[in-house]
């Protein structure tokens, strides 16, 4: 990992933005990256709650930060980290 990157708040303002279908490519995503490191969410989904505001991601009551910070592992653990 070549940068130390601080994760995102769940109660980050940019939070209130994510939509259903940015969450289903983030999820995409996610299945793709994790797969080879063995994180499985087959059946997750952009969610019908909302919390403040913020959809929340259905593999649990977890907010899109967690989907995001996950994703921002992953790319660093492949060496491939963007923004």
């Amino acid at each position: 990992m070549s940068r130390h990157r601080i994760p995102i708040a769940p109660t980050d303002p940019g939070m209130h933005d994510c939509t259903a279908p940015q969450i289903t490519t983030l999820l995409g995503e996610l299945h793709r990256r994790g797969l080879p490191c063995g994180l499985l969410w087959g059946s997750a989904a952009p969610g019908e709650t909302t919390l403040d505001g913020r959809i929340l991601v259905d593999f649990g009551p977890a907010p899109v930060s967690t989907l995001l910070n996950l994703l921002h592992l992953l790319r660093d653990l492949e060496g491939g980290g963007h923004g």
